[in-house]
């Protein structure tokens, strides 16, 4: 005799059915069920009218070619505006290419050794219970789905608001870019670590205040470890239906100067927002830099191998170019001695793209403090592109660790308590932002992918 099956016991059964069905995906199958592909044309194509046409994600320049990741529904209007492309998703799914490694599928589980939010959740937790007196954990902000953005403040009294120079360690802006929320993590370790043995760490961790914020973007976060490898913005539900804002495009300065450093479309990869600031993760690091006197800071994102300043809305140099410039190739040279890695060092917009509303141009006019964007490994997609190997994340925190050591001891080298680390009333748009032909970088085809994406 069957037993009858109530609506309870029914709804159960499919949710543990779809759960199953969702277990058994493969990287191929998410990428048909976000409907995308990857495509390459040629780097001499006029790629800013590309752009400015349709909603592409750019994901890298191997030199000869540029990668995209577009909605298939866009494939046939891109051929017909003329156009011509290659299909490439296959190899993003199915390694190909000679000395290609498995990236694809980490060892150790859904995301392997790479930090979910509650597994990184749990390690600050139990960091901040574990160094009571060097460290304690603050709650800065919430995500859209109500997540905390942690910031882990390391210091000889970390409870207390000393006259000392914070150094602001910044990961995950973008959700794919898993090894940024490694690396400033690793490196808030090894200083609670090492601050009982190590003479120049406890006098760093004494003279400064350094504040741990590994994951800006948890729910994006989140969405990349679970549904979709390659997602990038947060989970803003915008008004045309799309979901969501490049964090990295919604700071207040230069927001919206123009839409080749971002976009106003909602499905675009580099969609600003509706307003700066409109996000609240990124409202969470600005209250961070209104409520503590930040000094220097440093955003992590992947990939290329690329340490950045401003500025990046226009190919201008700032005032303190000089300063940038050194502060970088200093910080790049240690970086070089200790994996023989190169890092190049160079201004955002020159280096690499325009970009509008970026963190890092931000940082740099509202607190007139260095500000780097550090593009972390690897140069390139046959080295793994957004998949970096589990065995990859030691090596990228050691090479990077003794620039970070060397910005913190600038920053208190350098610290006057008495100057810019409170926003100036009139600093907002005070810089040069007056929009000059002549100041936007144009004409330059290909410039704004050298080495990944918009980031």
């Amino acid at each position: 005799m069957k037993k009858k099956v109530n609506h309870r016991q029914r709804l159960l059964l499919l949710i543990i059915s779809g759960l199953l069905v969702w277990l058994s995906l493969t990287e191929a199958d998410l990428f048909h069920s976000a409907r995308m592909e990857v495509i390459a044309l040629d780097r001499n194509t006029d790629l800013q009218t590309l752009r400015l046409s349709f909603p592409l994600d750019p994901l890298l320049d191997d030199g000869q070619k540029i990668y995209f990741l577009v909605e298939k529904k866009y494939l046939e209007v891109i051929k017909q505006a003329g156009y011509s492309f290659s299909l490439e998703t296959s190899r993003f799914l199915t390694p190909s290419e000679p000395g290609w490694r498995q990236w694809l599928r980490p060892q150790g589980g859904i995301n392997g050794a790479y930090h979910s939010y509650q597994e990184l959740a749990s390690e600050l937790k139990t960091l901040a219970t574990a160094y009571a007196g060097l460290a304690r954990l603050y709650v800065i902000g919430r995500s859209l789905e109500n997540r905390n953005i942690y910031a882990l403040k390391i210091s000889d009294q970390p409870g207390l608001a000393e006259d000392e120079p914070g150094v602001a360690l910044i990961g995950c802006h973008h959700a794919r870019e898993w090894i940024s929320v490694e690396v400033p993590l690793l490196i808030g370790k090894h200083l609670l670590e090492n601050y009982s043995r190590n003479s120049q760490v406890k006098s760093l961790v004494d003279a400064a205040e350094i504040w741990i914020v590994p994951l800006v973007n948890p729910d994006g976060l989140e969405y990349s470890v679970l549904n979709y490898r390659l997602w990038r913005k947060n989970r803003r539900l915008n008004l045309d239906g799309s979901y969501g804002v490049d964090l990295n495009r919604n700071y207040a300065y230069g927001w919206a100067y123009d839409d080749l450093g971002s976009s106003p479309e909602p499905a675009s990869a580099v969609f600003r927002g509706t307003a700066p600031f409109s996000e609240p993760e990124t409202a969470s690091i600005r209250n961070l830099f209104q409520t503590h006197r930040i000094a220097a800071a440093i955003s992590y994102h992947s990939y290329s191998q690329l340490i950045l300043y401003p500025w990046g809305y226009v190919d201008q140099p700032t005032e303190d170019e000089l300063l940038l410039e050194q502060l970088a190739e200093d910080m790049a040279a240690l970086i070089y001695q200790v994996n023989g890695r190169v890092y190049q060092a160079g201004r955002a917009a020159s280096l690499l793209y325009v970009t509008n509303g970026d963190f890092t141009d931000w940082a740099y006019s509202f607190y007139r403090i260095p500000a780097f964007t550090i593009e972390l490994p690897p140069v390139d997609l046959l080295q793994g592109g957004f998949w970096n190997a589990e065995e990859d994340i030691q090596p990228i925190f050691q090479e990077n660790l003794p620039a970070t050591l060397y910005l913190i001891n600038w920053a208190i080298s350098s610290y006057d308590g008495t100057r810019g680390t409170r926003v100036r009333p009139d600093r907002f748009f005070d810089r040069g932002l007056a929009k000059e032909a002549e100041s936007i970088v144009k004409g330059r085809l290909g410039a704004a992918f050298k080495g990944k994406e918009s980031r």
